[in-house]
């Protein structure tokens, strides 16, 4: 089974508008549509994806998860959204009553800093409702946009809320590997592999002594689709020449484990 860990998607009539907002040099391969990525995870052999949907203001929390959780769960995971500006339980309530049991966290696109007391407090409620989070870890905008999701951030989120599954993108630190290594590399974070434009631009050599060191039973794939290509994706994971077990639960196992996936 091969599940995708990081995949976004809007309604139909706004996705080519986000995706004309994307950061220069990250040009999508894709057309952001939950129709267009299903066609994409056909041809690439993908059998599950995760969705995330991303507020970038309190008052559109209701109708992204609204729109996340109304996806076929038979082949969409849906993770849904929160922002600090709403109070925890109305956060919560929107994830419940969507019948959501995970949330993506995005530093740059949601003007959050993960050492945000008020970020720090709503995970932790979040934690003991027993919801799942996938972040955006390290660069990828202007200089504060950078230090809100950087790894010395992240490993803060991590101390400070104990009982926290946290999936972390981009192997814990988007072009701020060095200190993803010092700070987040065997942590008890899941480290997720994307790395737009794509992961086989990285040195396959340092990504597999950081599997090695964090252990390839807390490593997931994960696309960044639209973004990039999930085909090409894959391969650079199985380029790697890691043993077939531990490709295999990158690929999926692991994740699926996490998910409850059968």
């Amino acid at each position: 089974m091969i599940i995708d860990a990081h995949c976004h998607v809007w309604p139909d009539h706004i996705a080519a508008a986000v995706l004309a907002g994307r950061p220069a040099g990250l040009d999508a391969r894709h057309d952001g549509t939950v129709d267009g990525l299903r066609r994409t995870m056909d041809a690439a052999g993908i059998d599950r994806a995760v969705c995330l949907g991303v507020a970038h203001a309190a008052r559109t929390v209701p109708r992204t998860n609204e729109f996340i959780g109304s996806l076929d769960r038979a082949r969409f995971v849906p993770f849904g959204t929160v922002h600090p500006d709403l109070p925890a339980a109305d956060n919560l309530r929107s994830l419940q009553d969507n019948g959501i049991t995970g949330v993506k966290l995005h530093p740059l696109f949601q003007d959050l800093s993960l050492a945000d007391p008020r970020v720090v407090s709503l995970l932790a409620v979040l934690a003991d409702a027993g919801i799942i989070i996938i972040t955006h870890v390290g660069a990828g905008g202007d200089s504060g946009a950078n230090d809100r999701g950087s790894p010395a951030a992240l490993r803060a989120l991590l101390d400070a809320v104990p009982g926290l599954r946290l999936i972390a993108c981009h192997f814990g630190g988007y072009h701020r590997l060095d200190e993803a290594e010092d700070l987040v590399v065997g942590s008890r974070a899941v480290l997720e592999t994307s790395w737009p434009p794509t992961t086989g631009g990285l040195d396959q050599a340092r990504i597999r002594d950081i599997i090695a060191r964090h252990g390839a039973g807390r490593v997931v794939y994960g696309s960044d689709w639209p973004m990039t290509d999930p085909a090409a994706e894959i391969a650079a994971v199985r380029a790697l020449g890691l043993p077939a077990s531990e490709e295999a639960a990158i690929l999926g196992g692991n994740l699926a484990a996490l998910l409850g996936i059968s």
